[in-house]
């Protein structure tokens, strides 16, 4: 059986798996994964508070050194173990399999906390009309909205204002998940990718035009070169792209085993990059240019208003919008924008989830998806739409990121490079339908670059975390949720490997040993070409 490429209203054939139907389709697909909430509310204050225009340099050196090559590790391995990350991660390496599940359990993390900030967005989209927070929207955020508990804690008083848009949130994610690839995912990033694109341009023309916003863009892009010397401008620019490209979350391992056999991934892969890099640089431009019109309204410095994440969506934009000229609009913009980008974020995020159970059980795609998602609906329901709701997100943000992602990423890069060995297959994998060719240029910078940088930054992570107490938050609360959580992670990975493969799984089926059979014959002696 070869890999089927689905038409429109063509029936998916029992254990055929699914593909996208086009290039086109995939490419969307990854962008929506990688341009999410970091591109708009993180990446411009790390540029500008790691040396402004400077930061370019390093940002450019990492995406080309790190960000890419490990971009195309993930594609490989995808693309050519024909799974998701467990199967994958399973077909290349029996021992490898708990990488996958690690992975699958990062995704199950943060799923629960995303959902929440999408439903904030979506709030504050009609906020905007209303200009519900008033004078001071940093009250009204706490207070109001959310209802923050005094302390730290865990709570379980749920906030209806919250609580009723998170479940709109998953209800539309479940109903995306449910339909599938092509009816579900691909629809919904051809839908929502180019009304983000729309919109944020339309929000980005009008932020030009506000008064003081060439000093919030001055501000911005204004090289400080001296900052370059800093070893940590340089951290920031590798920690940086690791999240933002979607590296070692197992999404792009998940998303490259739907692209057809004769796929053009390195190509794909360029696009994905360089068009994730290009909207941060507008979303750099947008944010700044509004703050530069917060910073003239308050007769104040830049530097006196310019925040990220949380600060910066949902008290800094919305004091933005009460103070300018069609305010209202630039909110619906701004925070439509955050739902359409969070959306697509969480899909390819609980895909990798969906795709595993489906993959190791072999269920099918409405039975995996509502057997997964609906607890893990359940659980953020539980947990976030409450008045300790925000202590329990920042919590597990910081610690999924640094001690998940970031120790996920290094340990997959010295298992495939050092350990297995496999660099030299994957590149010939790579360069069999690819328009750019890697040699051992990509295998150097995989082997040796990343794993330098990502145990740079996961050591410095960890100095700064035992140190001192996260955030100022209990002992007992960090340990729980920061460290337990991500010990749990890797628990959890293990037990999961540990449980037999379904009859009815993936593992041994037919259509990948005939796709294998076929990637072997066509695969090069050598890699050739121009060396990465």
């Amino acid at each position: 059986m070869s890999t089927p490429s689905l038409k429109k209203g063509a029936p998916l054939a029992e254990g055929k798996r699914e593909t996208f139907s086009s290039r086109k389709l995939f490419i969307l697909s990854a962008i929506g994964s990688a341009v999410g909430l970091g591109n708009i509310w993180r990446f411009p204050y790390v540029a500008y508070e790691n040396g402004g225009g400077a930061f370019l340099i390093p940002y450019l050196v990492a995406i080309l050194c790190a960000g890419i090559p490990l971009l195309f590790l993930d594609y490989a391995i995808g693309h050519r173990y024909r799974g998701s990350a467990p199967l994958a991660y399973r077909r290349a390496s029996r021992k490898a399999e708990v990488l996958g599940w690690w992975q699958v359990l990062i995704c199950f993390v943060i799923a629960i906390y995303y959902a929440a900030i999408i439903a904030w967005a979506a709030m504050y989209c009609w906020f905007s009309i209303t200009k519900a927070w008033g004078d001071d929207a940093a009250t009204f955020f706490m207070e109001d909205f959310l209802q923050v508990a005094p302390e730290a804690g865990v709570s379980l008083d749920i906030v209806g204002g919250v609580f009723g848009p998170m479940l709109g949130v998953w209800l539309v994610a479940i109903i995306i998940m449910v339909a599938g690839v092509n009816k579900g995912i691909s629809r919904a990033n051809g839908i929502f990718m180019p009304l983000l694109i729309v919109m944020f341009v339309i929000l980005v023309v009008q932020s030009v035009f506000l008064p003081g916003a060439i000093d919030g863009l001055n501000a911005f892009f204004t090289p400080n070169f001296e900052a370059l010397q800093n070893p940590g401008v340089w951290a920031a620019a590798f920690g940086h792209i690791f999240f933002s490209l979607s590296v070692a979350f197992g999404i792009m391992v998940t998303y490259s085993s739907y692209m057809k056999r004769k796929s053009d991934l390195t190509g794909s892969g360029y696009v994905v990059a360089f068009a994730n890099s290009s909207f941060e640089l507008l979303a750099g431009i947008g944010v700044f240019a509004a703050l530069g019109f917060m910073a003239y309204n308050a007769n104040s410095a830049v530097g006196d208003v310019a925040t990220s994440g949380i600060g910066l969506a949902f008290i800094a934009f919305p004091t933005i919008v009460s103070a300018a000229p069609f305010g209202s609009v630039i909110g619906v913009l701004f925070f439509g924008s955050l739902v359409f980008a969070g959306l697509t974020s969480l899909i390819s995020i609980l895909e990798v989830i969906v795709a595993a159970f489906q993959d190791k059980l072999g269920w099918n795609r409405k039975s995996a998806t509502l057997v997964v998602t609906v607890p893990v609906a359940f659980i953020s329901m539980v947990l976030f739409p409450t008045t300790t709701g925000l202590y329990l997100l920042d919590t597990m943000d910081a610690f999924v990121n640094q001690f998940g992602i970031l120790a996920c990423a290094l340990v997959i890069v010295i298992v495939f490079g050092a350990g297995l060995g496999m660099l030299p297959r994957l590149a010939k994998h790579l360069n069999r339908h690819s328009s750019i060719k890697l040699g051992t240029g990509w295998m150097v910078l995989v082997g040796g670059v990343g794993p330098a940088a990502l145990g740079y930054m996961l050591i410095n992570e960890v100095q700064t975390k035992i140190s001192e107490s996260y955030s100022g938050y209990p002992v007992w609360f960090n340990g729980v949720f920061g460290w337990g959580m991500a010990g749990a992670l890797i628990v959890g990975a293990v037990l999961m490997s540990l449980v037999p493969w379904s009859k009815k799984s993936k593992l041994n089926d037919p259509e990948f040993e005939e796709h294998q059979q076929k990637v072997e014959a066509e695969e090069l002696p050598d890699p050739v070409g121009k060396e990465y």
